[in-house]
């Protein structure tokens, strides 16, 4: 079976299909793409690259040469012209693609899940004018990528999503997210969007640490890549379970073996839910059984 059509690996060609569905995400999408290419940002104060947007009543620290006088004697109250500013903005996708995403038991591979959602990500970013950049990061190496405007940019990081998907299973490495993070902290501009995409099996007690830092002068937003097996075991009676060479037998049937399995999951999931709950970063739930159109746009 091709792995591109089975759900193992996501190829460039069908990233690049992915633009299409953007425009699912909201209506605004279609005329962001007829714009000038660049994010709009409502500021009260007008300057280059600025354009006229919308009226709102006066406030005392708006700049009194921007009252519009004709609203205001219609309207006996003074009001004051806003402006949209044009300027850029970057964005940062992690996308944690270590050996343990190469698994799953629905539609797609947790792997391919979170390559799906970074590119949405990538292509309603490049829509919406701002630049793109990234860590994508594979099991033995990852690729950091500046931002860059454009298809251009879009494009450079759909290839590192291609070559670092896991092509087989392997052992984890505790900490290794928290690594990335880290890293991730150095190589990114303050006040961009940051979008984290992992299954959380390679966090450990540093992860609220670097969820704090990178929050603090960014937008950050966390999406959580999980299977239904993970969540709740199959009644197959006895399972091996984990990677060649470090397989574990354990009967499903078994009442308190079913509920071990449930827990691992819940507590890994509670504890990151808890993390970004203190640091009042937003957190989503993407499923491999399920279309990861609309947790994006709850994400975004």
């Amino acid at each position: 079976m091709n792995k591109q059509q089975s759900g193992i690996h996501l190829s460039l060609k069908e990233m690049v299909a992915l633009r299409q569905r953007i425009f699912d995400l909201t209506p605004d999408m279609r005329n962001l793409s007829r714009g000038s290419g660049q994010s709009p940002r409502l500021s009260a104060f007008r300057g280059r690259g600025m354009e006229f947007d919308e009226v709102r009543a006066y406030q005392l620290d708006d700049d009194a040469r921007n009252i519009d006088w004709r609203v205001t004697a219609r309207r006996g109250e003074p009001y004051t012209k806003l402006f949209r500013e044009e300027r850029e903005r970057p964005l940062f996708i992690l996308a944690d693609l270590h050996a343990g995403m190469y698994f799953g038991s629905r539609r797609v591979f947790k792997s391919v899940l979170a390559a799906e959602v970074a590119a949405m990500t990538a292509w309603a970013a490049e829509t919406a004018g701002d630049r793109i950049g990234g860590l994508i990061a594979g099991d033995q190496r990852h690729d950091e990528l500046p931002p860059q405007g454009r298809e251009q940019g879009v494009l450079r990081l759909l290839h590192s999503l291609e070559l670092r998907q896991p092509a087989s299973p392997g052992a984890l490495r505790r900490g290794q997210l928290d690594t990335l993070l880290t890293r991730l902290l150095q190589i990114v501009h303050p006040g961009s969007l940051i979008v984290v995409l992992s299954d959380f099996l390679q966090m450990s007690d540093q992860l609220a640490s670097r969820i704090s830092a990178l929050r603090q002068h960014n937008d950050l937003r966390i999406g959580f890549i999980a299977d239904p097996l993970e969540a709740e075991p199959p009644r197959c009676g006895m399972l091996e379970a984990g990677i060649p060479g470090l397989c574990k037998r354990i009967d499903t049937g078994d009442r308190k073996s079913r509920q071990q399995w449930r827990e691992l999951f819940r507590r890994r999931y509670e504890t990151v839910e808890a993390i970004c709950r203190r640091s009042r970063t937003p957190l989503v739930r993407f499923d491999t059984a399920n279309d990861p159109l609309p947790s994006l746009r709850k994400l975004l």
